[in-house]
């Protein structure tokens, strides 16, 4: 039998081994697959002092950004067998979706590199008789310490849309991964220790966000909180660091709206890779759909063969489709979910299956705007099907939510489009596709209950440092 191996943060460059045990458990068999030591209160607190310390007395400019960046990314291609199979274990990932993530965490950080490069200011007159000839000009500097929380569903990639960034603008950075996943994110560690990362600018902390996480919040020399998870939990963040910043992502129930001149086959297609991929498990994930009422009927059909048509079992296995939910809990949660919405009066036309932490990717129809899978966000692979008659109603139906992250559309018609991506008041507007989609570079967030702020790379550095502004008079 293998050992089950054991992970610890580093700080200061020793390893903090607290015997407080956090198990980590494959999602699919339930066996133990990882041990992590959890901090303490002083430990946090020291990580902090030593991310302070080693930012004011360790150099890390510019160029030896890009380059340890830049060679993590080499380093994470070389090693994306290792990393994947760590998401597969401690997510439910399938395989090819983990070695997708890999993939896309390492543009991450190729991105981050070249941006770091292109971090600048500009120059200006004063525009003030008698100052003509005076110099003003603004600059760009790390905004600190930058503590970084991230969720399961995406445990090396949503790491990397806040670590990459942070480093590349030079920031050290306290990274507490899900208590679920931290595997993946010790791994990115030991490959940017390999990568030349100077000692001290990123601790690992793995451990609960009731313990770890609150401490973070109590230490005050933080200067920005990046956050990817819940509203409650993200209100409570955004109330305890007062001043301080924060870049807040916090889900949504995304709707799609599928026009009266869009294919129903290739639609279906679009929002079951959209609503089913990562059992739903995305902040994006296809969860409302409005289908115009003249093709109702040939897409509610084709969604349905399409959903249960997926493979749904061992992530492992290369003939999956759907694996495993985070934890048998979540699965039971949305299962519940499934059975109030029926006891509601919404029929289910495929799905509406659970065993463990599986649940079958579940269409539902005849839902009302009021039932909890329409208000809330589901998080798990259930779509959600209604009709309307005019665009106009659609995007009012689509604005019917406390979230606004993204919404799509899929429609030819150009004056549709237009007044969608007019209308809809979410972070992003995606034409011709559904809500799930997204790459790296472009820029990422929501409004309302979504969050505050933009992920990608160029635009989490502006996020993660100051404007400096210098004026020269002599």
């Amino acid at each position: 039998m293998n050992a089950v191996p054991v992970f610890a943060s580093t700080i200061g460059g020793k390893p903090v081994e607290t015997g407080n045990m956090l198990p980590v458990y494959d999602k699919f068999t339930g066996e133990l697959y990882a041990q992590v030591h959890q901090p303490g209160r002083d430990d946090v607190h020291l990580a902090v002092t030593e991310a302070k310390r080693s930012q004011a007395i360790v150099p890390f400019p510019v160029m030896k950004r890009h380059e340890v960046l830049s060679k993590a990314a080499a380093l994470m291609k070389e090693r994306a067998s290792e990393l994947a199979d760590a998401m597969v274990a401690e997510a439910g990932k399938l395989r090819r979706d983990a070695l997708n993530e890999v993939y896309w965490s390492v543009d991450l950080f190729a991105e981050s590199a070249e941006e770091a490069k292109r971090l600048h200011g500009e120059t200006f007159m004063l525009p003030v008789p008698g100052l003509e000839r005076k110099t003003c000009y603004t600059m760009r500097v790390p905004v600190g310490v930058v503590a970084a929380i991230t969720p399961y569903n995406f445990p090396l990639n949503l790491v990397a849309h806040k670590v990459a960034p942070a480093l590349g603008a030079g920031n050290a950075v306290i990274l507490k991964p899900a208590a679920q996943t931290p595997v993946v994110a010790f791994l990115l560690a030991d490959i940017l220790r390999d990568a030349g990362l100077p000692e001290g600018y990123l601790h690992v902390l793995g451990g609960e966000g009731p313990t770890v996480g609150e401490w973070l919040l109590e230490d005050e020399r933080i200067d920005l909180y990046s956050f990817t998870g819940s509203v409650p939990v993200g209100r409570r963040i955004k109330e305890r660091t007062g001043l301080r910043r924060v870049a807040l992502e916090l889900g949504s129930n995304s709707a799609t709206i599928v026009h009266s001149d869009a294919d129903p086959v290739a639609a279906a297609r679009a929002c079951v890779q959209g609503g089913f991929a990562n059992a739903g498990q995305v902040c994006i994930s296809v969860q409302r759909v409005y289908v115009h009422e003249s093709i109702r009927d040939a897409f509610v059909r084709e969604l349905t063969m399409q959903a249960k048509a997926l493979v749904v079992g061992d992530p492992h296995d290369e003939s999956t489709d759907v694996g495993p939910m985070i934890s048998e809990r979540e699965a039971e949660r949305v299962h519940e979910w499934i059975g109030e919405a029926i006891a509601q009066g919404a029929s289910a036309l495929t799905g509406n299956r659970r065993e463990g932490a599986l649940v079958w990717p579940t269409v539902l129809v005849d839902v009302k705007p009021d039932m909890k899978v329409m208000r809330r966000e589901v998080f798990g692979p259930v779509i959600c099907v209604a009709s309307y008659r005019s665009l106009e109603e659609a995007i009012d139906l689509v604005n019917d939510s406390e979230y606004g992250l993204q919404a799509g559309i899929m429609t030819r018609d150009l004056h549709a489009a237009m007044e969608a991506t007019r209308g809809i008041r979410a972070g992003g507007v995606i034409v011709g596709g559904t809500s799930a989609f997204r790459i790296g570079s472009m820029p990422y967030g929501g409004v309302k209950n979504s969050g505050i702020g933009r992920e990608g790379p160029r635009y989490a550095m502006e996020e993660m440092s100051d404007l400096k502004t210098v004026v020269i008079l002599d």
